[in-house]
């Protein structure tokens, strides 16, 4: 019995002993495994978020009528510039028949007291004359009939007014002419003629006859969201790109950002605004949507690497790089890392130009290499 026992144990030690022997053979048929490196390059990294928004006019003043009526002419379209005053609308009144009445029943209560008056101001005036009654009871006859004079003169200047929206002797006070109020170019005529408005007074906003806007001072509104909202400050520099305008970005400064965020499709947005650059005199029309990036931070012609060829310590969490010391030999060194882009992040201590770093991703050798 000692005997098969005796002899189980040599077999199994002789099976062993064969398959390692056939293990290290494998292994040494295997293609060895190469780490490729990469050096450091300067580079200019910045880093940013992006808002998206459009591109609209700093003010835009929108001309509305002191008048109701209907738009008899239209001197202007969309597109023109125009300066201050230059003429832009003419409007018809269209009287409203019981003001339109009230207003002549008012002519002529005027009048019905004017001859009144006059016919007491000549009889006081010829015993005046004669001596009969003083000089105070004579002035206050002749102050009674000018009053009245210019009652007359008032209902009848109101009753032109009601019934035609103006009256000689009021000047630029002439509310049928609609003018502009301030320089700059039309972007909208949302009225035609023909087209009844509606003035604007302390209950009614009125009809917008006009949109005028200076489109040399242009802003980019957009929208962060909460989660960018804490990275961002007034006074950031913006790049802002145009979807309709190629191959070109605009500068801006972040001048505005909503105190208070709104809910869109169940996430808080805040509004931004920045200020496009005025030295750039490219055209952009209002509306037009835009992209801008809003810069954080920024190193210029720094030593930066690839994120992926960082690593971090277990324990520590502190980066570090292995640097080439020979042929495929590997050593460790620690790094002080700056600003980062997501792709490439600065370093600012632990590396110098023309250190080989190692590359995490292991790669098998050539096999022209594997045979040589």
């Amino acid at each position: 019995m000692k005997k098969f026992v005796a002899i189980g144990i040599l077999v199994l030690i002789a099976v062993t002993f064969v398959g390692a022997l056939y293990y290290l053979y494998q292994k040494s048929e295997e293609d060895p495994v190469v780490y490729q490196t990469e050096e450091p390059s300067e580079q200019t990294i910045i880093k940013k978020t992006v808002a998206t928004g459009k591109i609209v006019p700093k003010e835009e003043v929108l001309i509305k009528p002191n008048i109701s009526g209907i738009i008899d002419e239209i001197y202007i379209e969309a597109g023109d510039k125009i300066k201050q005053g230059d003429l832009i609308a003419k409007i018809r009144v269209i009287p409203n028949v019981s003001s339109l009445q009230s207003a002549k029943d008012n002519v002529a209560t005027a009048r019905i007291n004017l001859d009144n008056e006059k016919k007491v101001y000549q009889r006081q005036k010829e015993l005046y004359d004669k001596g009969v009654i003083s000089a105070n009871d004579y002035d206050a006859a002749e102050v009674s009939y000018q009053r009245s004079e210019q009652n007359y003169r008032s209902a009848q200047q109101n009753y032109e007014i009601v019934r035609t929206g103006t009256t000689s002797g009021i000047g630029s006070a002439a509310n049928t002419l609609i003018r502009s109020t301030v320089e700059g170019m039309v972007l909208d005529v949302p009225v035609k003629t023909g087209n009844q408005v509606i003035e604007s007074n302390n209950f009614n906003d009125g009809t917008t006859i006009a949109t005028l806007a200076d489109v040399n001072e242009m802003i980019f509104e957009g929208k962060v969201d909460e989660s960018e909202v804490g990275k961002i400050k007034e006074d950031l520099p913006l790049e802002v790109t145009v979807g309709a305008i190629e191959n070109k970005s605009f500068d801006a400064v972040l001048d505005y950002i909503a105190p208070k965020g709104v809910e869109e499709n169940g996430a808080i947005q805040f509004e931004i605004k920045g200020t496009l650059n005025k030295a750039d005199t490219t055209f952009i029309r209002a509306g037009l949507s835009a992209n801008a990036s809003i810069i954080l931070a920024k190193a210029t012609n720094v030593l930066a690497i690839k994120e992926a060829l960082v690593q971090f310590d277990d324990e520590t969490k502190k980066p570090y790089v292995e640097i080439m010391t020979g042929d495929q030999e590997f050593e460790r060194r620690e790094i002080e890392l700056g600003v980062s882009d997501g792709i490439n992040v600065e370093v600012t201590e632990g590396l110098k130009m023309g250190d080989k770093i190692k590359v995490w991703n292991q790669l098998k050798a050539p096999a022209n290499i594997a045979q040589n």
